[in-house]
Formats: structure tokens, C-alpha cells, sequence
């Protein structure tokens, strides 16, 4: 059986880029809106006090419904597919890249341009921390540059954090509050946060989901949601090269097929699952798959790793509360000229390492009563924190995701492999860009007359994009700046996947603002 539903616009992902850009497009246009979701809603705001409940007594995974078991890859992978995506339990953390991230090429001589700078992207970012509630506090200029304030004023830093940022500036280094997604006025019609520490699942409401937005254009009218449907295929028109359909599949009943036709499609489906949804599209006139005309879709997979450390200091702290919020510097992220590229952040957390009440002493005796309080206050007259320093790292073209034939979904349909590598210029200096950072640790313990306890190496890139990456030539990309395929006038992949470079910060607000400017161009089109 198959059905077939018409609009203007068909976007295909329900997550937090889905989402921002229907509610763009729904201020420029009275277009036909319908998102595709191949999930379905996790837990609705009303239930997350009891999951949060559940959560933190046994550990449950507080998000109902947020994976379907057979549409999985191999290599890393998110496993949330749900409607809202992965930013239904971010922590909501919201730097912004630095002006130096759009031009590597041009300042460092490495990596590649973006197709835009900084200040085009600006009043996007603004954009983005406008509709999601950013509460933060501008660094100096000269590190953070911004055209105006944050929305709301910062999330008030703990005693502990007080402490480590007079600490941290010891060492010479500025640092400010990291700006996040969460409440601290009621302006914006959420509650203010209670830095309660569970933003795993915030249990008031105050960090943003992306439900929040999607149920209420969905209750105004403007957009159609349709879910529990895997969009498994791009179809073109006869004898052209735009999009005529996208074909999706119904978990309810395998056998149903649904036939989404739109004037522009937008894939919105996050780093993995994009490039997947257009390698899968391959038709005779694209074998290699839809928008890969040149081999470019699945390139370039991009993120960052980090290294931290945990460090002991001589003075006297409480952890516990909002031990989620820390500081952030950008100081290292605009360097200035190079002898060998490293760009990073620097962040510092409060910590318990090595503070917890423990059952042994040093010297391995049992500890019993009132001697585990007194070993346990002697130990808390110390502090731990712990830093950390995500660094960028130049992605290679064969830093790939591909089709995997070994592993399948229920319809048969190979799934993703992802293997990521950096380029040869990040790889050369890899054990260069450690020592560098373990050296600046060091320097920074000893600024608070502490030492560094340990140090942890990321085995994993985090905050993933690419393989659909932005670009003037299609030889050497596969959509331009706004996200328009070079081979399909009439569809668009935004988000994640078009990021030319990881960045040293997180990239949400990024390919948010990204995927804002898209819609922008797309309204005024529709």
C-alpha cells in the first residue's frame, strides 16, 4: 500500500536544526510545511519529574522510545532518534565558534575556508540564542566577539567555581561562564533553572528542547508532523535532476509506503544519517548516490577530541552543586600566529576526585565510624578540578562514512560506517598537541601551588559533522553555502553535516545558525 502526502516543503528530521528551521521558514512563508520523523515522541515534559526521579534512584534511561534497534551503524554514532533528536538531553552548552575556525587556510595555512566568515554568520548565532534562551556572559573582545549581550544574564557561578576562576587567572589565563540553553528569567516563558545537576533530564522545563518549539507549530497550524516513517530514498523526476519524492517505510506496518512530495526537500537528518539517506538514493544517472556527482558525499567527517586533567589544589571547596557548569576560556582558540597549528578552549569543572568518602586509608587499613568523617573532612580540606582543552583537528577527504553491506536494517537497506582521520597535518603533531596541553596543565596546577593527579586522552571524536560539507566547488564539496546540493536545485542538507571543520566548541550553536541562514534564503525563495 502506499500513500501520498503533498506540500511545499518536506523536511526530513524532527531534530533541533529540523526544528529551528521550520520555525524560521514559518515566519517568511505560508508554504506547506510537513517534517518526516523516523521515530517517535520520547518523554513529554509532564513525565520528566517522575523519570528524573527514576533516573537518578536506578539509573534508568530517563527517555522513553529514543532509539529504534535495527537503524544503527558502526563506528560512533548517536543512538537517539526520536522527535526533538539529541537535544532533548543536551547539556545545553552554546559557544560559538571562533572568527579563526572559518579560516584556517587564510590565518594558519592549513585545512580549508569556509564559504562564510565569522561576521556573516553573527547575527545567526544571535539568532539562535534568541529562540532557545541563551544565558550567558560575554568574554573579552578580543577572545569572544559578539554584537551584542545574551539574552539573559549567566547562570550564578557556585562558591567552588568562584574559587577556580580566581585560580585559573593565576596562570595569566581569562576565563567567563560558559554560556548555556537554560533559563535564568522567566522572559522567555520557561522556568528559571534550580541548578538541580540532572540536565540529562531537566525535570522544569528551563533548558531548551526543541519539543517546546515544534509543539507549538504544530498547535498553530504550520507545520504537520508524521512519524514512526524511515525516509529510505530521494526519488528524481523524470529526466531531470531535481527531487521528485522522498519514499519512506512505516514501522507500523512494514509493508506501507508513503510518497512524500514537496517543491524543495530538506534533509535535516544529522551527521550520520544525511550523507546516508543520499548515498542510498543512487539511481542510474547517480550511481554513487544523490548530490555525489564528484565522490564528496561521506567526506570529510569532522569533530574534535580533547585532553584533560584532573588537579589537586591547597584549598578548601564543596562540590556537588551544578557540578555541570564551568568556565571557559577562548584565549587559546585566537592565538595568533603559529609556529605549529593548535587551536583549543580551555573549560574547568569542579571536581570530587580523589574527595569521596572511602572505606580504606592510604595505607589500605579498614576505616570504620567516626574515622571514615575524619579521613573524609582531612581530604576536602583540598580541592579538586578538572580541565579540559577540546583542540581542532583538520579533517581528511577519507575520513569517510560509507555503506556497510555487512550490516542491515529490516528492510534491507545497508546501514552507516564511519571511520574517522585526521589530515596528515593534524596527524603529524598529535603527540606534539598533547605534551603542549599536558605542559599547560602542569603550568596551571603550579600557578595554584597544586599538581596534576592524571590526564585523560579522548579516544573518540566528539560533537561530530561533516560529509556533506559546504563549498564553492563541487569538486571539493556537496552543497553551497546555504546548504543547496550542487546537483539538485531543489534540495538542501542543513545542519551538521555541511560543517567544513569541527571547530575547538561545541557545535550545536554553529550548524543552528547555519541552518537558520538557510532556511532564510529558502522562505524568501519558496
Amino acid at each position: 500500500m502506499t500513500t501520498r502526502i503533498d506540500s511545499d516543503i518536506c523536511i526530513i528530521g524532527s531534530g533541533i536544526t529540523a526544528i529551528l528551521a521550520a520555525e524560521r521558514l514559518t515566519e517568511l512563508t505560508d508554504a506547506e510545511i510537513v517534517m518526516v520523523e523516523a521515530g517517535g515522541h520520547t518523554t513529554p515534559a509532564r513525565d520528566r519529574i517522575a523519570k528524573r526521579r527514576r533516573f537518578i534512584d536506578y539509573g534508568e534511561n530517563p527517555w522513553t522510545n529514543d532509539h529504534i534497534r535495527d537503524q544503527t551503524g558502526d563506528g560512533l554514532f548517536y543512538r537517539s532518534m526520536h522527535v526533538g533528536g539529541c537535544a532533548m538531553h543536551w547539556d545545553g552548552a552554546c559557544p560559538r565558534f571562533s572568527p579563526e575556525d572559518f579560516r584556517q587556510r587564510s590565518v594558519h595555512n592549513v585545512g580549508t575556508d569556509w564559504e562564510i566568515d565569522y561576521d556573516e554568520l553573527e547575527p545567526y548565532y544571535s539568532d539562535f540564542e534568541q529562540r532557545v534562551g541563551v544565558a550567558g556572559e560575554p568574554g573579552p573582545p578580543e577572545y569572544d566577539p559578539r554584537s551584542g549581550p545574551y539574552p539573559m544574564p549567566p547562570l550564578p557561578l557556585s562558591y567552588n567555581l568562584e574559587i577556580l576562576k580566581r585560580w585559573g587567572e593565576s596562570a595569566g589565563i581569562p576565563f567567563w561562564t560558559q554560556p548555556w540553553a537554560k533559563a535564568t528569567t522567566t522572559e522567555n516563558g520557561r522556568a528559571v533553572c534550580r541548578r538541580c545537576d540532572t540536565c540529562h533530564v531537566c525535570p522544569t522545563g528551563a533548558k531548551y528542547t526543541p519539543d517546546l518549539t515544534l509543539h507549538s507549530l504544530i498547535d498553530e497550524g504550520k507545520v504537520r508532523l508524521v512519524t514512526g516513517t524511515l525516509v529510505r530514498r530521494l526519488n528524481l523526476k523524470s529526466n531531470s535532476d531535481k527531487v521528485s519524492y522522498a519514499l519512506g517505510s512505516s514501522y507500523e506496518d512494514p509493508d506501507e509506503q508513503i510518497e512524500f512530495h514537496a517543491k524543495i526537500f530538506v534533509v535535516a537528518a544529522g551527521y550520520a544519517w544525511s550523507p546516508h539517506l543520499l548515498l542510498l538514493s543512487a539511481n542510474s544517472r547517480f550511481p554513487a548516490g544523490l548530490a555525489n556527482r564528484t565522490g564528496m558525499v561521506g567526506t570529510y567527517m569532522t569533530g574534535h577530541p580533547y585532553v584533560s586533567a584532573q588537579v589537586d589544589l591547597p584549598f578548601e571547596s564543596y562540590p556537588g552543586m551544578f557540578s555541570t557548569n564551568s568556565l571557559l576560556s577562548r584565549m587559546f582558540a585566537r592565538p595568533g600566529p603559529l609556529e605549529h597549528y593548535l587551536r583549543h578552549d580551555l573549560r574547568i569543572w569542579t571536581s570530587t576526585a580523589g574527595r569521596q568518602p572511602r572505606p580504606r586509608s592510604d595505607s589500605g587499613s579498614r576505616l570504620f565510624g567516626d574515622e571514615i568523617m575524619e579521613d573524609w573532612r582531612a581530604r576536602t580540606k583540598r580541592s579538586s578540578a578538572r580541565v579540559r582543552a577540546y583542540y581542532d583537528v583538520i579533517p581528511d577527504k577519507n575520513s569517510l562514512l560509507s555503506l556497510d553491506p555487512h550490516r542491515t536494517n529490516r528492510w534491507g537497506d545497508p546501514m552507516p560506517k564511519i571511520e574517522f582521520r585526521d589530515a596528515p597535518e593534524s596527524l603529524s603533531i598529535r603527540a606534539r598537541t598533547h605534551d603542549t596541553l599536558f605542559r599547560l596543565f602542569e603550568r596551571m596546577a603550579a600557578a595554584g601551588d597544586g599538581s596534576v593527579m592524571s590526564t585523560q586522552v579522548s579516544t573518540k571524536m566528539e560533537h561530530p559533522g561533516g560529509g556533506c560539507r559546504m563549498g564553492e566547488d563541487p569538486s571539493t564539496s556537496v552543497v553551497d553555502s546555504y546548504g543547496r546540493t550542487h546537483d539538485h536545485e531543489n534540495l538542501f542538507v542543513i545542519g551538521a553535516p555541511t560543517m567544513v571543520s569541527g571547530g575547538c566548541a561545541n557545535g550545536t550553536p554553529t550548524f543552528c545558525a547555519l541552518s537558520l541562514r538557510s532556511a532564510e534564503m529558502i522562505g524568501r525563495e519558496i
